[in-house]
C-alpha cells in the first residue's frame, strides 16, 4: 500500500501494514489485529514516544537478560510480524534462545513464524511441532506447551505482547518475566517482574542497544541495577504520566484548525 511521505500518520500506518502482511503470511491471527489496535490506543496516551519510565524498565530488563544463565525470548505472531530482526539480534547479544509460543496454535502457524524468523537470521527456533513437548503447570490454553530446551528450563523469559495467564504461570514456577506491554493496567504488566510500557517497535531496538551498552558492566553492577528496580513504581509512573498528559490535553485546544 502506498502511503505518502508527508502523511501525518505514516509511521502508524506502516506498522499496521506489517501486521496485515503478517496476517496474509499466516503469522498473525485475526485476534492479533484486534490486539494491535488496542495497543495503539495506549500508545496515543503516552504520546507515541519512549518515555522515561520505559527507559528505566529497559535498563533493568537488559541487565536481567545479561545476568541470565538461560534466557529465552518468547515470540507470538504480532512480535514476529513487527520486529523479527530485533528478536534475532537480541538473542545473539544475550546468547539466548528464541521460542514460538502461541495462544492460537497450529502447526502451520508455528512453522510460518519459525520460517519468518529464520529468514531474518535466526539459526534455531524452538517450540515448533514436537519440540513443544513440555507443559507449564496450571495453564490450560495452548500456551502451556513449551520446549524442554527453552522456556521450561529458562531462568529469564522475555514475553513481548503477552497474555496475563501465562505471565502469572511463569512467575509461579520461578521464572523472571520481562514484559513489553503498552497497557500499564493489564495483568501481564502487573504480574511481570519488569514491564516496559512502550510500543514494541521502539522497545525492542532500544533493548538491543541497552544490552550492548551494559555489556561493559560487571556482574555486580548489573545485579545492582536489577535489585534497585521497582516494577510497581514504574507502572505507577506510567499511569501518572498518562493522567497528567490527559489533563494537559484537556486544558489545551484540541482542534487541528
Amino acid at each position: 500500500m502506498y502511503i505518502p511521505e508527508n502523511h501525518p500518520r505514516r509511521e502508524s500506518l506502516l506498522i499496521r501494514e506489517k501486521i496485515v502482511e503478517g496476517f496474509k503470511r499466516g503469522i498473525v491471527v485475526p485476534e492479533g489485529l484486534i490486539a494491535h489496535g488496542r495497543g495503539e490506543c495506549f500508545d496515543y496516551l503516552i504520546g507515541e514516544k519512549t518515555q522515561y519510565f520505559a527507559e528505566e524498565a529497559t535498563r533493568a530488563a537488559a541487565a536481567a537478560l545479561l545476568l541470565a544463565k538461560h534466557p529465552v525470548i518468547s515470540v507470538n505472531g504480532n512480535t514476529a510480524a513487527l520486529v523479527p530482526e530485533h528478536v534475532v539480534r537480541l538473542a545473539e547479544e544475550i546468547g539466548g534462545y528464541i521460542e514460538v509460543n502461541l495462544f492460537y496454535r497450529t502447526r502451520e502457524r508455528e512453522e510460518a513464524i519459525a520460517s519468518w524468523l529464520k529468514k531474518h537470521g535466526a539459526k534455531e527456533v524452538l517450540g515448533v511441532g514436537d519440540d513443544a513437548s513440555a507443559t507449564i503447570p496450571e495453564l490450560f490454553s495452548e500456551r502451556r506447551r513449551v520446549s524442554p530446551r527453552g522456556i521450561l528450563i529458562a531462568d529469564v523469559v522475555l514475553v513481548p505482547l503477552e497474555d496475563g495467564d501465562r505471565t502469572e504461570a511463569l512467575r509461579k514456577i520461578g521464572k523472571t518475566v520481562i514484559a513489553i506491554d503498552l497497557n500499564p493496567l493489564s495483568r501481564t504488566a502487573r504480574a511481570a517482574n519488569i514491564t516496559i510500557v512502550d510500543n514494541i517497535v521502539r522497545a525492542m531496538p532500544n533493548l538491543v542497544e541497552k544490552v550492548r551498552e551494559l555489556k561493559r558492566k560487571t556482574k555486580e553492577e548489573l545485579k545492582e541495577i536489577v535489585e534497585g528496580y521497582d516494577n510497581n513504581k514504574i507502572l505507577a509512573e506510567a499511569l501518572r504520566f498518562i493522567k497528567n498528559r490527559l489533563d494537559e490535553l484537556a486544558r489545551s485546544k484540541l482542534t487541528l484548525f
